[in-house]
């Protein structure tokens, strides 16, 4: 079985995702440590737990969800991964940080793109990439049917949605993209957002006002 551990970091209050399997690899996914401080809270967890990060991947490429990914670079030495529809925002996002008075280095660019129906695995985890474009132009959720949970970027929040002002984003695509692809799981299916607390497939069908 594997383990999440979750960080919220900057001051976006984004959540950061370490998916370790039982042989001590990891995933991580939107890493958005943003300072030393931050930084260092990240490393501490990886190595007291003795891990072995092997893949970084990005839901979407706004600059909260990508702010570590060339201290993940650096330090790991792994290249993001994402969807290629993507690779427009995060060319931008030096630029766009400047505008809120930050600073970040996006790194490399990606060797491999992510696609759609595609999967992700490591050892014993597999999560299947969901695409759902409307709050970023391609946006990917992570589903894990065996461990019953989807990470979901900034898709779908608790009782709320992503929002759809910024470059890419389309409050229609946001809302077929939703009941396409997250609806249809099954009610227990736990979702983990981007920033917030997680919910459940059957919590938002029932009470998220934009979809209920």
């Amino acid at each position: 079985m594997s383990r999440i551990k979750i960080f919220t970091f900057n001051p976006f209050q984004e959540n950061t995702y370490v998916l370790h399997s039982e042989k001590g690899n990891c995933i991580i996914v939107d890493p958005g440590c943003y300072d030393e401080t931050e930084r260092n809270r990240f490393l501490t967890y990886i190595r007291q737990n003795d891990l072995k990060p092997k893949r970084l991947i990005n839901t979407h490429c706004h600059l909260d969800h990508i702010f570590g990914n060339a201290f993940i670079y650096e330090e790991f030495g792994l290249k993001p991964e994402f969807h290629q529809g993507e690779l427009e925002m995060y060319s931008m996002q030096e630029y766009i940080a400047r505008s809120y008075g930050l600073q970040i280095s996006i790194g490399p660019k990606p060797e491999v793109f992510l696609r759609q129906d595609d999967y992700i695995t490591l050892d014993e985890i597999s999560l299947k990439l969901l695409f759902a474009p409307g709050h970023s132009a391609a946006s990917l959720c992570l589903y894990d049917a065996v461990e019953g949970y989807v990470i979901a970027g900034d898709v779908l929040f608790r009782e709320s949605i992503g929002r759809t002002d910024l470059p890419g984003g389309d409050y229609d695509t946001l809302i077929s993209s939703i009941r396409r692809e997250l609806l249809p799981l099954d009610d227990a299916i736990i979702v983990y957002s981007g920033h917030g607390p997680q919910t459940t497939i059957g919590h938002e069908r029932r009470y998220n006002p934009f979809i209920s």
